[in-house]
């Protein structure tokens, strides 16, 4: 499978930091069937396989703000899930410089028979807070997730929505320098997503990065300085902001 590659070249920047490079990464997936048929037993099987991703190559400097866009199954997710070190490529080298913070499946790294609370700690300590930073940011994690009461009680009785605050809390006081949001930050409710966007601004300009994957063409818009467009796991254009424009372009 061919596909046309229309990037704008982006030429080495010796000023910014890589934050993040990859280089002909590719990801194949073995398709696993429901349990065979005795005469499937007899009778020799293909084994089928997927490639997810296929020769991607981006470099990403510090202040980048990315956005990924792209249909479903076009590999957004398991590019950045690369990216973060949550699965590894079956081909390719991926370098990152400095700390990782990832909410793609918004309860990982909860339990949800544990409360709010006990939930920040394990949460923290995941991703590498000590118990005295914890403890120090404690009362400034809760004020910004802002689910109340809640805070006391099991995962277990919170709706999505409540699950990304108490998530997307805890992720920026462990002060990520390279932040990586899928579509779930979208899920909460209209103030929340407000919150969001206000930080992204706030605390993503010169140094941090940025890596982020929707649907919605106005949250793009509004948080990124450059974007991809993925099809068929590769990436088909790379550019600006106008590459938003060009988005029907390629994918009808």
């Amino acid at each position: 499978m061919t596909i046309g590659y229309n990037r704008m070249k982006q030429q080495p920047d010796k000023k910014r930091r890589v934050s993040i490079r990859l280089e002909n990464i590719g990801k194949k997936y073995h398709i696993n069937h429901e349990r065979p048929t005795f005469m499937e037993k007899i009778v020799q099987r293909k084994n089928e396989t997927f490639w997810a991703l296929k020769n991607i190559n981006l470099t990403i400097y510090d202040g980048d703000r990315l956005g990924i866009i792209g249909p479903n199954g076009s590999g957004k997710t398991t590019l950045m899930k690369i990216i973060s070190g949550i699965c590894t490529p079956t081909e390719g080298k991926v370098i990152t410089n400095g700390k990782i913070v990832t909410l793609i499946e918004l309860d990982a790294g909860f339990h949800h028979d544990l409360t709010g609370i006990q939930n920040i700690f394990l949460n923290a300590m995941l991703l590498g807070l000590s118990k005295k930073q914890i403890l120090h940011d404690l009362p400034s994690i809760i004020r910004y997730a802002d689910i109340k009461q809640f805070i006391d009680t099991p995962l277990y009785t919170y709706s999505q929505g409540m699950i990304l605050r108490l998530g997307f809390a805890i992720a920026i006081h462990a002060n990520p320098k390279i932040l990586i949001l899928d579509e779930g930050f979208l899920v909460g409710d209209t103030g929340f997503r407000a919150k969001i966007r206000k930080t992204l601004q706030t605390h993503y300009s010169n140094s941090e990065s940025l890596i982020l994957s929707t649907h919605s063409l106005d949250v793009l818009r509004e948080q990124c300085n450059r974007i991809i467009i993925m099809n068929h796991g590769a990436i088909v254009y790379e550019g600006g902001l106008e590459a938003i424009e060009e988005y029907d372009k390629l994918i009808p």
